[in-house]
């Protein structure tokens, strides 16, 4: 997105599964189209070990990873019966809702300590990447960035919208069209696009992004970067 809060498609790659190889390639692609990544990228995802593999390899510390609590939720209660499930569905949001991260991390290892004797599979779900379920949390951004950087819901509404340009189509005759027909659907839904809720608190995103990355690799945030943070 840019940093006045409007999401921008980068591109359509279409694949049979998320594969780290392939997903690989498509990000090669967009930085020879010249996608920059030097100040650090904040990538939101599902728990494909697919993408998460790419990441890595292809931005290794100019990359950090916002697991989608959405996701991390459902996939813990899904062990769960039906009661459980709605017991520990709140009890999850309401650990996720603690603004710090010493808060938000105590609250959910006692979910885990409570989802134990109960389903021992439902427990080591949960801890399976929690770390990466809380860097937002880590960044200490703003109540309303936070929450709609937390979840993939940005891209999903964006698939949900999709769905009326090719839900519809009963037989795709080649790749040429379905990549046609997505590409086409994108164009016209990108300007149609609500921008994030938090927006004005991206440029300190912006800045808190650089200077980790400057800790990892050793290299500094630009001075306007710096500048712009105290203006804002």
């Amino acid at each position: 997105m840019t940093i006045e809060g409007k999401k921008v498609v980068l591109g359509v790659e279409q694949m049979s599964a998320e594969r780290s190889e392939a997903v690989t390639q498509w990000f090669d692609r967009l930085i020879t189209r010249g996608f920059r990544f030097e100040q650090g990228v904040l990538f939101i995802i599902d728990g494909s070990k697919g993408i998460r593999k790419a990441i890595a390899q292809t931005f290794g510390p100019y990359a950090l990873v916002q697991r989608c609590r959405w996701h991390k939720r459902e996939n813990v209660v899904s062990y769960l019966n039906e009661a459980d499930q709605a017991v520990f569905r709140r009890r999850l949001q309401d650990a996720y809702a603690h603004t710090t991260h010493k808060e938000a991390f105590a609250a959910l290892t006692q979910v885990h300590r409570e989802l134990e004797p109960i389903n021992r599979s439902a427990a080591g779900s949960l801890l399976e990447g929690l770390e990466e379920t809380l860097t937002i949390h880590e960044l200490g951004l703003s109540v309303e960035l936070a929450r709609s950087l937390s979840t993939t819901n940005g891209i999903e509404s964006l698939f949900s919208q999709l769905g009326a340009y090719t839900d519809k189509v009963d037989r795709w005759h080649n790749s040429d069209q379905i990549l046609r027909w997505t590409a086409t659907g994108l164009m016209d839904l990108e300007p149609r696009m609500h921008r994030i809720s938090g927006y004005p608190f991206l440029k300190v995103l912006r800045y808190k992004l650089s200077t980790l990355v400057a800790t990892r690799t050793g290299k500094h945030p630009a001075a306007e970067e710096r500048e712009l943070v105290k203006v804002n």
